[in-house]
Protein backbone atom coordinates (compact mmCIF):
# COMPACT_ATOMS: atom_id res chain seq x y z
CA UNK A 1 0.00 0.00 0.00
CA UNK A 2 1.35 3.80 0.33
CA UNK A 3 3.00 2.93 3.80
CA UNK A 4 1.83 6.19 5.22
CA UNK A 5 3.23 8.64 2.85
CA UNK A 6 2.53 11.59 3.12
CA UNK A 7 1.03 13.62 0.66
CA UNK A 8 0.74 18.28 0.63
CA UNK A 9 -2.55 19.45 -1.02
CA UNK A 10 -2.14 23.14 -2.20
CA UNK A 11 -5.31 24.93 -2.15
CA UNK A 12 -6.95 22.47 0.21
CA UNK A 13 -9.52 24.33 1.51
CA UNK A 14 -10.71 25.24 -1.66
CA UNK A 15 -14.10 23.01 -3.23
CA UNK A 16 -11.93 20.42 -5.74
CA UNK A 17 -9.39 20.55 -2.91
CA UNK A 18 -11.55 19.58 -0.29
CA UNK A 19 -12.46 16.31 -2.00
CA UNK A 20 -8.68 15.53 -2.77
CA UNK A 21 -8.02 15.70 1.03
CA UNK A 22 -10.85 13.37 1.72
CA UNK A 23 -10.07 10.89 -0.75
CA UNK A 24 -6.29 11.05 0.15
CA UNK A 25 -7.62 10.44 3.64
CA UNK A 26 -9.68 7.59 2.81
CA UNK A 27 -6.77 5.75 1.26
CA UNK A 28 -4.85 5.82 4.37
CA UNK A 29 -2.54 8.92 2.91
CA UNK A 30 -1.02 11.47 5.51
CA UNK A 31 -2.33 14.73 4.49
CA UNK A 32 -0.62 18.12 4.35
CA UNK A 33 -2.85 20.62 4.01
CA UNK A 34 -1.49 23.88 2.55
CA UNK A 35 -3.22 27.09 1.42
CA UNK A 36 -2.86 30.96 1.56
CA UNK A 37 -5.67 31.57 4.26
CA UNK A 38 -4.65 30.80 7.75
CA UNK A 39 -8.40 30.98 8.98
CA UNK A 40 -9.62 28.97 6.01
CA UNK A 41 -7.34 26.20 7.16
CA UNK A 42 -8.24 26.58 10.61
CA UNK A 43 -12.23 26.36 9.84
CA UNK A 44 -11.55 23.69 7.20
CA UNK A 45 -13.94 20.70 9.21
CA UNK A 46 -10.91 18.31 8.84
CA UNK A 47 -8.38 20.49 11.47
CA UNK A 48 -8.37 18.02 13.66
CA UNK A 49 -6.98 15.21 12.05
CA UNK A 50 -4.84 16.97 9.56
CA UNK A 51 -2.11 19.02 10.23
CA UNK A 52 -2.00 22.36 8.11
CA UNK A 53 0.86 24.91 6.83
CA UNK A 54 0.73 28.39 5.36
CA UNK A 55 2.24 29.27 2.08
CA UNK A 56 1.93 31.96 -0.02
CA UNK A 57 2.49 31.20 -3.92
CA UNK A 58 4.99 34.38 -4.11
CA UNK A 59 7.20 33.15 -0.98
CA UNK A 60 9.21 30.56 -1.79
CA UNK A 61 10.60 29.40 1.70
CA UNK A 62 7.02 29.58 3.39
CA UNK A 63 6.31 26.89 0.38
CA UNK A 64 9.44 24.79 0.70
CA UNK A 65 8.46 24.65 5.04
CA UNK A 66 4.54 23.82 3.65
CA UNK A 67 6.32 20.69 1.40
CA UNK A 68 8.72 19.88 4.04
CA UNK A 69 8.48 16.05 4.64
CA UNK A 70 6.06 15.24 2.11
CA UNK A 71 6.41 12.73 -0.28
CA UNK A 72 4.30 14.52 -3.41
CA UNK A 73 2.35 17.69 -3.71
CA UNK A 74 -1.32 18.16 -5.38
CA UNK A 75 -1.47 21.34 -6.94
CA UNK A 76 -5.90 22.47 -6.67
CA UNK A 77 -5.29 26.24 -6.34
CA UNK A 78 -6.01 27.64 -9.56
CA UNK A 79 -6.06 30.13 -10.97
CA UNK A 80 -2.72 27.76 -12.27
CA UNK A 81 -1.29 30.62 -14.44
CA UNK A 82 -0.43 32.07 -11.11
CA UNK A 83 -0.27 28.95 -8.96
CA UNK A 84 1.42 25.92 -11.17
CA UNK A 85 5.16 27.36 -11.35
CA UNK A 86 5.78 28.70 -8.16
CA UNK A 87 4.59 25.11 -6.40
CA UNK A 88 6.43 22.90 -9.38
CA UNK A 89 9.66 25.49 -8.19
CA UNK A 90 9.33 24.37 -4.74
CA UNK A 91 8.41 20.15 -5.44
CA UNK A 92 11.56 20.37 -7.52
CA UNK A 93 13.84 21.65 -4.41
CA UNK A 94 12.02 19.02 -2.32
CA UNK A 95 12.86 16.15 -5.46
CA UNK A 96 8.44 15.42 -4.82
CA UNK A 97 6.12 14.70 -7.87
CA UNK A 98 4.08 17.24 -8.58
CA UNK A 99 0.47 16.87 -9.96
CA UNK A 100 -2.40 19.16 -10.45
CA UNK A 101 -5.77 19.49 -11.87
CA UNK A 102 -5.73 22.37 -14.11
CA UNK A 103 -8.12 22.93 -17.48
CA UNK A 104 -6.07 25.70 -18.51
CA UNK A 105 -3.82 25.04 -21.38
CA UNK A 106 -1.92 27.88 -20.88
CA UNK A 107 -0.67 26.21 -17.65
CA UNK A 108 0.48 23.30 -18.34
CA UNK A 109 1.86 24.87 -21.79
CA UNK A 110 3.84 27.10 -19.47
CA UNK A 111 4.97 23.97 -17.59
CA UNK A 112 6.29 22.09 -20.66
CA UNK A 113 7.79 25.13 -22.11
CA UNK A 114 9.81 26.21 -19.11
CA UNK A 115 9.80 23.16 -16.46
CA UNK A 116 10.41 20.05 -18.58
CA UNK A 117 13.95 20.16 -19.25
CA UNK A 118 14.68 21.28 -15.40
CA UNK A 119 12.19 18.01 -14.12
CA UNK A 120 13.76 15.76 -16.49
CA UNK A 121 17.45 16.50 -15.44
CA UNK A 122 16.50 16.38 -11.34
CA UNK A 123 14.54 13.07 -12.10
CA UNK A 124 10.82 14.57 -10.98
CA UNK A 125 7.62 13.49 -12.58
CA UNK A 126 5.03 16.56 -13.08
CA UNK A 127 1.69 15.42 -13.87
CA UNK A 128 -0.19 18.83 -14.85
CA UNK A 129 -3.95 17.91 -15.93
CA UNK A 130 -4.76 14.69 -13.75
CA UNK A 131 -8.71 15.53 -13.17
CA UNK A 132 -11.58 16.06 -15.24
CA UNK A 133 -10.63 17.61 -17.75
CA UNK A 134 -7.17 16.58 -19.61
CA UNK A 135 -6.62 13.70 -17.59
CA UNK A 136 -9.57 11.59 -18.05
CA UNK A 137 -9.98 11.95 -21.75
CA UNK A 138 -6.54 11.46 -21.85
CA UNK A 139 -7.00 7.89 -19.87
CA UNK A 140 -10.11 7.25 -22.28
CA UNK A 141 -8.15 7.83 -26.05
CA UNK A 142 -4.92 5.58 -24.70
CA UNK A 143 -7.17 2.94 -23.85
CA UNK A 144 -8.82 2.95 -27.10
CA UNK A 145 -6.62 4.03 -29.81
CA UNK A 146 -3.67 1.61 -31.06
CA UNK A 147 -0.63 3.54 -29.73
CA UNK A 148 1.87 2.19 -32.86
CA UNK A 149 -0.56 3.60 -35.26
CA UNK A 150 -0.80 7.35 -35.87
CA UNK A 151 -4.35 8.58 -35.04
CA UNK A 152 -6.15 10.24 -37.92
CA UNK A 153 -8.74 12.32 -35.58
CA UNK A 154 -9.75 12.16 -32.43
CA UNK A 155 -13.01 14.59 -31.46
CA UNK A 156 -13.92 15.01 -27.77
CA UNK A 157 -17.44 15.97 -26.45
CA UNK A 158 -18.06 16.96 -23.05
CA UNK A 159 -22.21 16.88 -22.03
CA UNK A 160 -23.11 18.47 -19.01
CA UNK A 161 -26.46 18.52 -17.30
CA UNK A 162 -25.62 21.83 -15.56
CA UNK A 163 -22.64 23.86 -14.97
CA UNK A 164 -22.64 25.19 -11.40
CA UNK A 165 -18.97 27.10 -11.21
CA UNK A 166 -16.81 27.40 -8.19
CA UNK A 167 -15.42 30.59 -7.07
CA UNK A 168 -11.91 29.50 -7.85
CA UNK A 169 -13.58 28.67 -12.00
CA UNK A 170 -14.92 32.21 -12.19
CA UNK A 171 -11.45 33.75 -10.94
CA UNK A 172 -10.43 31.24 -13.33
CA UNK A 173 -12.17 32.47 -16.29
CA UNK A 174 -11.57 36.20 -15.46
CA UNK A 175 -7.54 35.44 -15.61
CA UNK A 176 -7.32 32.96 -18.51
CA UNK A 177 -7.68 35.01 -21.14
CA UNK A 178 -4.65 32.72 -23.45
CA UNK A 179 -5.82 31.85 -27.00
CA UNK A 180 -7.45 28.14 -26.37
CA UNK A 181 -5.90 25.84 -29.17
CA UNK A 182 -6.64 22.57 -31.28
CA UNK A 183 -4.61 20.09 -33.10
CA UNK A 184 -4.73 20.61 -36.93
CA UNK A 185 -2.45 18.45 -39.00
CA UNK A 186 0.30 17.43 -36.31
CA UNK A 187 0.60 21.22 -35.14
CA UNK A 188 -1.07 23.31 -32.37
CA UNK A 189 -3.26 26.29 -33.45
CA UNK A 190 -5.71 28.52 -32.92
CA UNK A 191 -9.27 27.80 -32.65
CA UNK A 192 -10.91 28.97 -35.76
CA UNK A 193 -13.17 31.93 -35.89
CA UNK A 194 -15.81 32.18 -35.63
CA UNK A 195 -15.75 29.55 -33.20
CA UNK A 196 -16.90 26.11 -34.82
CA UNK A 197 -20.46 25.08 -33.45
CA UNK A 198 -22.64 21.90 -34.03
CA UNK A 199 -25.29 18.72 -32.67
CA UNK A 200 -23.35 15.85 -31.01
CA UNK A 201 -25.75 12.70 -30.68
CA UNK A 202 -24.71 12.36 -26.66
CA UNK A 203 -26.22 8.69 -25.46
CA UNK A 204 -28.50 8.55 -23.43
CA UNK A 205 -30.34 10.31 -21.18
CA UNK A 206 -28.44 13.28 -22.62
CA UNK A 207 -29.35 12.92 -26.32
CA UNK A 208 -28.94 15.67 -28.79
CA UNK A 209 -27.18 18.75 -27.80
CA UNK A 210 -25.73 22.04 -29.36
CA UNK A 211 -21.58 21.70 -28.85
CA UNK A 212 -19.38 24.60 -29.46
CA UNK A 213 -15.63 24.22 -29.92
CA UNK A 214 -13.84 24.86 -26.43
CA UNK A 215 -10.50 22.95 -25.77
CA UNK A 216 -9.22 22.19 -22.68
CA UNK A 217 -6.04 20.61 -21.44
CA UNK A 218 -7.25 17.49 -22.50
CA UNK A 219 -6.00 18.56 -26.37
CA UNK A 220 -2.35 19.12 -24.84
CA UNK A 221 -2.78 15.61 -22.50
CA UNK A 222 -3.47 13.49 -25.81
CA UNK A 223 -1.26 15.08 -28.36
CA UNK A 224 2.14 15.05 -26.32
CA UNK A 225 2.79 11.91 -26.51
CA UNK A 226 0.48 10.16 -28.93
CA UNK A 227 1.25 10.63 -32.56
CA UNK A 228 -2.00 12.04 -33.76
CA UNK A 229 -3.28 14.67 -37.01
CA UNK A 230 -5.96 16.24 -35.45
CA UNK A 231 -7.52 16.80 -31.77
CA UNK A 232 -10.69 18.87 -31.35
CA UNK A 233 -12.61 18.99 -28.43
CA UNK A 234 -15.80 20.17 -27.97
CA UNK A 235 -18.55 21.52 -24.84
CA UNK A 236 -22.44 21.52 -24.47
CA UNK A 237 -23.57 24.90 -25.37
CA UNK A 238 -25.99 25.16 -21.95
CA UNK A 239 -23.04 24.20 -19.85
CA UNK A 240 -21.31 27.52 -21.13
CA UNK A 241 -24.24 29.78 -20.69
CA UNK A 242 -24.06 28.08 -16.82
CA UNK A 243 -20.62 29.24 -16.40
CA UNK A 244 -21.30 32.59 -18.46
CA UNK A 245 -24.12 33.53 -16.18
CA UNK A 246 -23.39 35.64 -13.41
CA UNK A 247 -26.26 34.82 -11.27
CA UNK A 248 -25.96 30.53 -11.60
CA UNK A 249 -25.24 29.68 -7.71
CA UNK A 250 -21.75 27.29 -7.04
CA UNK A 251 -22.45 23.72 -6.58
CA UNK A 252 -24.73 22.25 -3.52
CA UNK A 253 -23.80 18.99 -2.07
CA UNK A 254 -26.52 16.62 -2.95
CA UNK A 255 -25.17 13.34 -1.19
CA UNK A 256 -23.62 12.71 2.03
CA UNK A 257 -19.48 12.85 0.15
CA UNK A 258 -20.26 16.44 -0.84
CA UNK A 259 -20.96 15.95 -4.40
CA UNK A 260 -23.31 18.21 -6.35
CA UNK A 261 -26.30 16.78 -8.39
CA UNK A 262 -24.22 17.78 -11.89
CA UNK A 263 -23.95 14.61 -14.23
CA UNK A 264 -21.39 14.48 -16.97
CA UNK A 265 -20.50 12.38 -20.20
CA UNK A 266 -17.25 12.34 -22.09
CA UNK A 267 -17.87 11.14 -25.81
CA UNK A 268 -15.37 10.24 -27.78
CA UNK A 269 -14.62 9.47 -31.57
CA UNK A 270 -11.22 8.54 -32.71
CA UNK A 271 -10.74 7.33 -36.17
CA UNK A 272 -7.40 5.68 -36.84
CA UNK A 273 -6.61 3.73 -39.65
CA UNK A 274 -10.16 3.85 -41.36
CA UNK A 275 -11.34 2.59 -38.18
CA UNK A 276 -13.82 5.11 -35.91
CA UNK A 277 -14.36 3.85 -32.62
CA UNK A 278 -16.40 5.39 -29.79
CA UNK A 279 -15.55 5.42 -25.73
CA UNK A 280 -17.82 7.27 -23.27
CA UNK A 281 -17.11 7.44 -19.50
CA UNK A 282 -20.02 9.00 -17.59
CA UNK A 283 -20.55 10.06 -14.20
CA UNK A 284 -21.51 12.87 -11.79
CA UNK A 285 -19.49 15.99 -10.49
CA UNK A 286 -17.24 17.13 -12.59
CA UNK A 287 -15.08 19.09 -9.32
CA UNK A 288 -15.50 15.63 -7.26
CA UNK A 289 -14.74 13.20 -10.02
CA UNK A 290 -11.38 14.98 -10.43
CA UNK A 291 -9.76 13.48 -6.57
CA UNK A 292 -10.20 9.94 -7.17
CA UNK A 293 -7.85 10.74 -10.79
CA UNK A 294 -5.47 12.69 -9.18
CA UNK A 295 -5.01 10.56 -6.03
CA UNK A 296 -5.45 7.42 -8.08
CA UNK A 297 -2.34 9.07 -9.89
CA UNK A 298 -0.28 9.63 -6.78
CA UNK A 299 -0.64 6.89 -5.46
CA UNK A 300 0.13 4.38 -8.40
CA UNK A 301 3.05 7.43 -8.91
CA UNK A 302 4.21 6.87 -5.38
CA UNK A 303 4.41 2.89 -5.39
CA UNK A 304 6.40 2.31 -8.61
CA UNK A 305 3.38 1.63 -10.65
CA UNK A 306 3.61 3.09 -13.91
CA UNK A 307 6.60 4.56 -15.84
CA UNK A 308 8.75 6.24 -13.82
CA UNK A 309 10.53 8.97 -15.42
CA UNK A 310 11.47 12.66 -14.77
CA UNK A 311 9.92 15.54 -16.66
CA UNK A 312 5.42 17.17 -17.86
CA UNK A 313 4.01 13.79 -18.53
CA UNK A 314 0.32 12.69 -19.53
CA UNK A 315 -1.15 9.85 -17.31
CA UNK A 316 -1.87 7.86 -20.52
CA UNK A 317 2.01 7.51 -21.14
CA UNK A 318 2.84 6.67 -17.35
CA UNK A 319 0.44 4.09 -15.89
CA UNK A 320 -1.71 1.34 -17.44
CA UNK A 321 -4.94 2.87 -18.62
CA UNK A 322 -7.14 -0.30 -18.61
CA UNK A 323 -6.70 -0.33 -15.08
CA UNK A 324 -6.52 3.04 -14.21
CA UNK A 325 -9.82 3.47 -15.48
CA UNK A 326 -11.10 0.21 -14.00
CA UNK A 327 -9.95 1.51 -10.70
CA UNK A 328 -12.56 4.36 -10.91
CA UNK A 329 -15.53 3.37 -9.35
CA UNK A 330 -16.92 6.64 -9.96
CA UNK A 331 -17.01 6.59 -13.73
CA UNK A 332 -18.66 4.58 -15.99
CA UNK A 333 -16.96 3.50 -19.65
CA UNK A 334 -18.39 1.98 -22.30
CA UNK A 335 -16.65 1.33 -25.94
CA UNK A 336 -18.59 0.89 -29.08
CA UNK A 337 -18.30 0.97 -32.73
CA UNK A 338 -19.75 3.93 -34.52
CA UNK A 339 -22.67 2.85 -36.87
CA UNK A 340 -23.52 6.62 -38.23
CA UNK A 341 -22.60 9.98 -37.69
CA UNK A 342 -23.12 11.53 -34.31
CA UNK A 343 -22.08 14.89 -35.32
CA UNK A 344 -23.28 17.36 -37.19
CA UNK A 345 -21.72 20.66 -37.76
CA UNK A 346 -23.75 23.95 -37.36
CA UNK A 347 -24.57 26.10 -40.95
CA UNK A 348 -22.29 28.70 -41.55
CA UNK A 349 -18.91 27.41 -40.28
CA UNK A 350 -15.76 25.36 -41.34
CA UNK A 351 -16.57 22.08 -42.85
CA UNK A 352 -15.16 18.80 -41.79
CA UNK A 353 -11.94 17.25 -42.78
Amino acid sequence: MNNRMTVAVYGATGHTGSFVVAELMRRGFGVVRIGRNAARLTQSSVRDSTPFRVAAVDDPEQLDSALRGTDAVINCAGPFLDTALPVVDAALRAGIPYLDVTAEQAALQALIEHRDTRARAAGVTLIPAAAFYGGLADLLVTATADKDKRLDRVDIAIGLDSWHPTPGTRLTGARNRATRLIQGQGTLAPVPQPVPEGVWSFPSPFGNMDVMMLPFTEVLTVSRHLDVDTVESWLAVSALRDIRDPNTPAPRAHDEQGRSAQQFVVDIVIAQGGVTRRVTATGRDIYAVSAPIVVEATERLLSGKGVLRGGVASLGELFDVRDFLAALDTVTVSHEAVPSPIFEMGTGVRERQ
